[in-house]
Formats: structure tokens, sequence, C-alpha cells
């Protein structure tokens, strides 16, 4: 069900990124509003197979089983704080180290933190589009497979390769940047979901507002450059590849705390 679930989850959005990005390459003066209006809904594309594959498969108790941990909230405060926080924690540290090794702080995003704020909460509940499919469906299935660890890693790179399309449609904030970079940081971010969703029970909830917290508060130190002409040959900037390092030396410590196949045996016995 896995690969049935992968590729109609990309069939189902790609179509629709596709459209987008066929549509802003054919027609310079395409409407952004309508740009929107085919990449938005793609990104529910995940929940939606999920949905579906699970509903006829396993009926209504499965349905249950998928999207009862959307509502989980009974989890101690500080997965919230982390949650909120993580990826602005790095971005601050980011600062820091360039600060310290270039002596010269880098550029730092304009947003008042009360319209971040205000903005990770309304935006929570839509990323349920994403977590219902890639944490929900697949992780849960995958790591049942071959752990914890190998399925938040490649599970990383097929939501990071999901996203691919987005990098050919102008109205997006990827459009043309160094896909590779964003690879690696999606990749390590995977990690870094897979962590916060197995310590909370596997609550969708809380991955759901990381992703929200990781979505609205990239542009506090931002590490995006000027577009290239191909998003595969794009040169990343320093503050990218800080990024990155303190992205995966995160992930690396999440990566040797995870329960391996032993010990989800053992905690099942």
């Amino acid at each position: 069900m896995l690969l049935r679930f992968f590729t109609l989850t990309y069939a189902v959005t790609w179509i629709l990124f596709g459209g987008a990005a066929w549509m802003a390459g054919r027609w310079a003066g395409a409407s952004p509003n309508l740009l929107a209006q085919l990449f938005v809904p793609g990104a529910f594309g995940p929940a939606l197979v999920a949905i579906w594959l699970t509903h006829r498969a396993e009926g209504r108790p499965g349905l249950r089983a998928l999207l009862g941990p959307v509502l989980r909230a009974d989890v101690p405060g500080l997965w919230y704080l982390f949650a909120v926080t993580y990826l602005v924690t790095i971005k601050l540290t980011v600062a820091v180290v360039h600060r310290v090794a270039l002596g010269a702080w880098p550029r730092f995003g304009g947003e008042s933190l009360a319209l971040i704020a205000v903005a990770v909460v309304i935006s929570t509940p839509f990323q349920a589009g994403e977590e219902v499919g890639w944490r929900g469906f697949a992780l849960r299935r995958m790591a049942d497979r071959m752990g914890l660890r190998w399925a938040s890693v490649v599970l990383g790179v097929i939501w990071a390769a999901w996203h691919l399309p987005l990098f050919f449609i102008p109205v997006t904030d990827t459009y043309h940047q160094s896909f590779p970079l964003y690879l690696l940081q999606v990749t390590a971010l995977s990690v870094a979901a897979a962590w916060l969703w197995e310590r909370t029970g596997r609550s969708l909830l809380l991955v759901m507002l990381m992703h929200s917290a990781v979505n609205q508060t990239l542009g506090i130190v931002p590490s995006a450059g000027a577009p290239g002409s191909n998003p595969f040959t794009a040169r990343p900037t320093t503050v990218g590849l800080l990024t990155v390092t303190l992205l995966w030396a995160c992930a690396g410590y999440f990566l040797a705390r995870m329960p391996g196949p032993e010990r989800r045996a053992q905690a099942a016995a």
C-alpha cells in the first residue's frame, strides 16, 4: 500500500503543481491567484490519498486510527515549545555563528514576532493536508518495516522531492532556489519531525504545529539567495550552508536516540 500511496500522491499533486509550472512558463503574465488555485490544492494531496486508501482497505476503524492523532493534544508542554521554537533556535544559532566566524551579522527578516505567532496558529490546521499523509499514513508503515531511523530519512527524501515542481513556479518562495540544499534541509527536518512524532505518542497535532512554525519562521534569518537559472545548479548562500550543517547536527542526535527495530520488537512484546 505504501507504493500505491506514494504513486498516487505524486500523481495527484504533480498534476496540479505541474499545471501551475507549465502555465507560468507558457504565459509570463499569468495571474498569481490563478497559479495559486492550482498549486495550493496540491498541498492536500498526501492527506486525500491517505484517507482514500485507508477507507478502502480498513473502513471506518482505519480512518479513526489515521485521523485521531490530528487531535492528540495531551502531551507535555515541553514538546509544544520544541515544535514552535525548533527552527527559530537553529536560525538564531546560525546568526551567532555567522557573526563569530565572519565578523558580521547576516540579514534578518522584518516580520514582527506577533504576526509570525498568529500565522503559526492559523496555518497549523492546514498542515494536516500533508501530515496526515506523510507522518500519519506513510511514516507509521515505514517505521514498522525498516525502523524509525531509516524511515525518517527515506521519507524526508520523498517529501522533499514531492515539492520539486514548486521550484519552477514564479509565485512560490522556492522559485529557482537551490534544490540540493532544500533536499538536505527537508530531510533533516523530516528526522526532527519523526523524533517529535515518536516522543509525543505519534501526535500529528504536534507535527502539524512544528510544520507550521517551520514555514512561518524561515524568514527570521533568510537563507535563500538570488534565484538562479536552474534549481539544480543554484549556488547556496553561507547562511543556507550553516543552516544545513546545524540541522544535520541535530538530526544526527535524534537518529542516535531513536528506537531501532530491536527495541520496537521488545516494546511490542
